[in-house]
């Protein structure tokens, strides 16, 4: 009984150590501060194990179809590769200010299309991943997991083909050249 009354008076004892620690600003939150490696192996584990728990009941549809992963691109192109990247394209005064940085998925597979979807549907709390799912239906997000499991493929040409980002990117630099540009070389 004695080494229970122990046990939990050092429980409450590092607790309030911790809650202390927290109360006077001892975790700094500022983007640009990295944390210790403690304190980010804790949240990297914490965040692993939530989104693992929460996407292993769900069901993973077929994801070849060429159609699937063109919608998939077209959302990727408009809404992710700004954090995440593109093939040929490299990190930006955005991204570089982001913490903890996003994954680069041109250099990353997917391990699991339903992880992958989960995080898309529900974003992560204290990170720059919004929720899509407030946004987009199901059938959309399945269509961005699609398109992630081919863009480690795909070469910059590829990619500028089948996203909205390289058609713009294509359009402005023409716009930029043309005589209705003022300052155009």
């Amino acid at each position: 009984m004695t080494t229970l009354r122990t046990l939990l008076i050092y429980t409450i004892a590092v607790a309030a150590i911790g809650f202390g620690w927290l109360a006077v600003g001892g975790l700094d939150f500022a983007a640009d501060a990295p944390h210790s490696a403690p304190v980010y192996a804790l949240i990297d584990f914490a965040r692993e194990r939530s989104i693992d728990v929460r996407a292993e009941n769900i069901q993973t549809p077929p994801l070849d179809d060429p159609k699937m992963i063109a919608e998939g691109a077209e959302h990727y192109g408009a809404m992710c590769d700004g954090c995440h990247l593109a093939p040929g394209k490299s990190s930006d005064e955005f991204r570089n200010g982001l913490y903890p940085q996003p994954p680069d998925l041109v250099h990353t597979a997917i391990d699991s299309p339903a992880e992958a979807f989960w995080v898309i549907k529900h974003g992560i709390k204290g990170s720059a991943m919004p929720a899509w799912g407030a946004s987009h239906d199901d059938a959309t997000i399945w269509a961005m997991v699609a398109f992630l499991r081919k863009l480690p493929q795909l070469t910059p040409e590829q990619y500028k083909e089948m996203t909205p980002a390289g058609e713009h990117e294509d359009a402005h630099d023409a716009g930029a050249a043309s005589d209705h540009n003022p300052t155009a070389p």
